[in-house]
């Protein structure tokens, strides 16, 4: 039995007349006859009562064509997904953020997403440091992930989204929490809530080089990977956090957050494996540039043949 038979058969039980029938399918009608007996001496029973004014369906026919339609429009729903997935517009997309991505470039990209790509599902991980993403985007756990550059490995591509400054989480306790803006210099005598040495922050290591350029090194009270739970710990008047500016985003009770003068600033960059055939990826990176989403346009990192 081929997918053929279910199409003619199903076209003659809805028209109950071979000669529409063949019309439909834009073949003779001898030909249709003929391809419907042999499905039924395939199947070894009767699908249709034929008489010389109309053809109905029997018992048997009833059943059989419920269950045609319904493989024939299964078929055609797969031939629309695998099209879809093809142009890069059906499928799953796993992406990882950084913590403080999560606030402001998260929801932006899901908004892209549902209004182009409707079909689109995502599979979101947030609170990721940037070596985590970059483990997880190499052993194909993540197809996608926003991230501190520069990156570790040569098989990712790299376009980047933003340059944030670096800001100043503090308790509202805290007497520098008076000021709108404080300088490095300000935070000599501060405790600082830092991400673990281990994880290779690009974050801490801006942090690292604003103090030490104003001649001190942090005193890191507490070490977290995550942000939100640093500035729970900064509400609780545990120490001072350097965040980057979308963290801002996040209102917390108890947080003031302080622009900082003389601070180092970070980027943040979509990353994805340059090796990656997935039309999908393609595509979103291809709707990001559209929008405008790049901080830099075109640059050769990001070019099509690295997709």
């Amino acid at each position: 039995m081929e997918l053929r038979h279910l199409r003619y058969f199903a076209t003659v039980a809805q028209t109950r007349h071979f000669g529409r029938a063949a019309e439909r399918l834009q073949m003779a009608q001898p030909p249709l006859s003929r391809q419907i007996r042999q499905l039924e001496a395939e199947l070894g029973v009767e699908l249709l009562a034929r008489t010389t004014r109309q053809v109905d369906l029997t018992p048997a026919g009833e059943v059989f064509y419920a269950d045609a339609v319904r493989i024939l429009r299964s078929v055609e729903s797969a031939q629309v997904h695998v099209r879809r997935f093809a142009t890069g517009k059906s499928g799953t997309l796993r992406m990882g953020f950084t913590s403080s991505a999560a606030y402001r470039q998260l929801p932006a990209i899901a908004r892209l997403v549902n209004k182009f790509l409707p079909t689109v599902a995502l599979e979101i991980r947030t609170e990721m440091l940037t070596l985590a993403q970059e483990s997880a985007l190499l052993d194909s756990e993540l197809d996608v992930a926003v991230l501190r550059p520069p990156a570790r490995s040569a098989a990712l591509g790299l376009r980047t989204i933003a340059q944030e400054s670096l800001i100043l989480a503090v308790s509202e306790q805290n007497p520098l929490s008076s000021n709108r803006e404080v300088s490095m210099a300000e935070l000599s005598a501060e405790n600082f809530i830092m991400y673990p040495q281990s994880s290779l922050s690009v974050v801490n290591d801006a942090v690292v080089a604003s103090c030490l350029a104003s001649g001190f090194y942090p005193q890191v009270a507490y070490e977290t990977e995550k942000t939100s739970t640093a500035l729970s710990l900064v509400a609780a008047g545990l120490g001072v956090a350097v965040v980057p500016e979308s963290t801002g985003s996040m209102t917390l009770s108890g947080v003031v957050y302080l622009d900082l003068l003389d601070a180092e600033s970070i980027e943040l960059a979509l990353a994805w494996r340059t090796n990656d055939q997935s039309p999908l990826v393609a595509r979103l990176i291809e709707l990001l540039d559209e929008n405008h989403f790049f901080h830099i346009p075109h640059p050769t990192e990001g070019s099509r043949e690295n997709l």
